[in-house]
């Protein structure tokens, strides 16, 4: 793990067993990229394929690219709008070696920001707090628990059918969430993240890396939540169903946003054992084109718990500042 990095470790429990959440992270993260890409902007699957590792064995390569532009552009606060070109895109690399998975994000035209998740999921509550010991047993982090229940939400992203206190599953029977449903839910699983966030530019380092955690720790409350309340939407899926609906909405989602690169293929050849090139530790939960939706909410802007109320959306052209 480098040095001189804001580092937190997020712990996020389910109501699902870690077995479950396989399937289920795998159609979330699909399943969102594609409803929030849109012409010019959006997430380009680049490569998609088996892969092993000396150390960690069998898993899955991916890389992505998030495209951004303009529109999102007006979102950002001012100080960011400074340094940032009219058009960019941050790349995703991600090895999934689950119950492990290791990410990293870099972006085209920050050669030094980067964002470094290592991911581990275990049965239980979020209690283990030696998970980390051969990553980061002396180095300082804060513990932070996301409630995918209790937490507030930016109130633009608030759905009352992805509200887990709401939520019921027809299949499962789980859901209706409240407060203290951590300490009672069976089965109950935890992804516990140690994120990582670098931006080695003087006078902006340490404002963009607390800036970074909070756009991250809002991507994981709302792509977990989504992860539940689809839950009737995966549960009797294969690992092979998921790879089949995951190949075919990565297909479309490049097509929607423009970009026709080669047919994307999901090999059942695994690739020979080499060193990966990612570092010792990296992110886990896809940057999906959701992202820089979250960067305009600024410090004091007022956010909602979870209401089942119909909200109006904001005006899209209004500017952060």
């Amino acid at each position: 793990m480098c040095g001189n990095m804001l580092m937190k470790e997020y712990r996020i429990c389910m109501p699902l067993t870690v077995e479950e959440y396989r399937i289920g992270q795998l159609y979330m993260i699909s399943k969102h990229s594609h409803e929030q890409s849109d012409r010019g902007e959006g997430v380009e699957v680049v490569q998609n394929e088996p892969y092993e590792d000396p150390n960690y064995g069998n898993g899955q390569l991916t890389e992505k690219r998030v495209y951004l532009n303009r529109q999102v552009l007006l979102k950002l606060p001012s100080w960011a709008r400074a340094v940032v070109p009219k058009i960019f895109y941050v790349t995703e690399k991600a090895w999934n070696y689950y119950p492990y998975t290791i990410t990293e994000y870099t972006c085209s035209f920050l050669p030094k920001f980067s964002i470094h998740i290592e991911t581990k999921y275990e049965d239980n509550k979020g209690s283990n707090d030696n998970i980390f010991d051969n990553e980061a047993k002396d180095l300082d982090r804060e513990v932070c628990f996301i409630d995918i229940a209790c937490d507030d939400i930016p109130e633009r992203y608030y759905k009352e059918s992805e509200d887990p206190k709401y939520f019921k599953s027809e299949k499962t029977g789980r859901g209706l969430l409240k407060e203290g449903w951590r300490e009672t839910q069976q089965p109950i699983m935890c992804s516990y993240k140690l994120v990582s966030v670098k931006f080695e530019v003087w006078g902006l380092q340490t404002r963009v890396e607390q800036f970074v955690h909070k756009v991250v720790r809002d991507i994981l409350l709302i792509g977990h939540r989504q992860a539940f309340a689809w839950v009737d939407e995966w549960y009797d899926m294969t690992m092979d169903e998921v790879r089949e609906f995951e190949r075919a909405t990565q297909e479309a989602t490049n097509k929607k946003i423009g970009i026709f690169p080669p047919t994307i293929s999901i090999s059942n050849v695994s690739l020979p054992p080499s060193v990966r090139s990612a570092p010792s530790s990296a992110p886990s939960t896809p940057l999906s084109t959701e992202a820089p939706e979250f960067l305009p909410v600024p410090k004091d802007r007022q956010r909602k718990k979870s209401a089942p109320e119909t909200l109006t959306l904001p005006d899209p052209d209004k500017k952060d500042l």
